[in-house]
């Protein structure tokens, strides 16, 4: 059984336009996918408030056979919520204030938590968690796997500081990008997993190149959380066949899925 922790974004996606409600976050939307796939083991380990919205979340996680022995329900806290707009395409955008930290704001992971992130086999979460220093700080000192979720940043420096200790780099890219990740791939250790959208997506390991195109949908109906998705359907595929082909294309399939509806799962 491989085990996995995903942290530490647990809200709620609130789409303005439906004025739907679905819980979400990148940790809640990976972890739905991960406990999907037999010997896969996925916990979570973050925090929400005992407030309705927290309430939500926790159903979903409760639905599905997910450890939550690292979720922290704090009381008297908000839960954090994003506020989700949708084009005319399925695109979701964000208007100025769409993002309400709430608890999550101030999460740390406590001495319990670390030792359940120490146990794990690999652990995900992004790049711009405030508690990624700290996680990233344990990896120095531990065995288990980091996958790392850098989104959109383009921090070059600080996101090449951290690469030693990040065993799979994924982030939704561009063809600009390209160059960097085969870069990287030359000089660490990592998978480097570049996400193109309808064009698919683009690895690279020890400076060799992968490629396989995106599966085909016939109406996208929203795009939120479709690279969770796909980096639980990659990563997932990957840890059991170590093969980096077929875990692509098990994430392009993934990804196709969760575009067809609202919501990350």
């Amino acid at each position: 059984m491989i085990r996995i922790l995903c942290m530490p974004t647990l809200c709620a996606d609130v789409f303005e336009q439906t004025g739907e409600v679905l819980p979400g976050g990148e940790a809640l939307n990976f972890a739905a996918h991960a406990s999907k796939y037999p010997g896969i083991d996925v916990g979570l380990v973050g925090a929400i408030g005992d407030d309705e919205v927290g309430r939500h979340v926790l159903s979903a996680i409760e639905a599905r056979p997910i450890d939550r022995a690292g979720v922290h329900v704090i009381p008297g806290g908000e839960t954090a919520s994003h506020f989700i707009s949708t084009d005319e395409n399925g695109d979701r955008y964000f208007k100025p204030g769409a993002w309400h930290g709430g608890v999550y704001d101030a999460f740390r992971p406590d001495a319990a938590d670390e030792a359940l992130l120490q146990a794990a086999d690999m652990v995900f979460i992004t790049y711009s968690a405030p508690c990624f220093p700290q996680v990233l700080a344990l990896r120095k000192r531990s065995t288990f796997r980091l996958a790392v979720d850098f989104d959109v940043c383009r921090d070059l420096p600080g996101m090449e500081a951290a690469l030693p200790w990040v065993d799979f780099f994924l982030i939704s890219g561009d063809d600009a990008f390209l160059p960097v990740a085969r870069a990287w791939s030359e000089r660490f250790s990592g998978l480097f997993n570049v996400t193109l959208a309808e064009r698919g997506s683009v690895t690279y390991a020890d400076g060799q190149e992968y490629r396989v195109p995106a599966v085909p949908v016939e109406k996208v109906v929203d795009t939120t959380g479709c690279g969770d998705s796909y980096h639980a359907g990659f990563l997932c595929a990957y840890l059991q066949s170590g093969d980096i082909p077929s875990a692509m294309d098990e994430g392009s399939r993934v990804a196709s899925g969760t575009l067809a509806h609202t919501g990350g799962f």
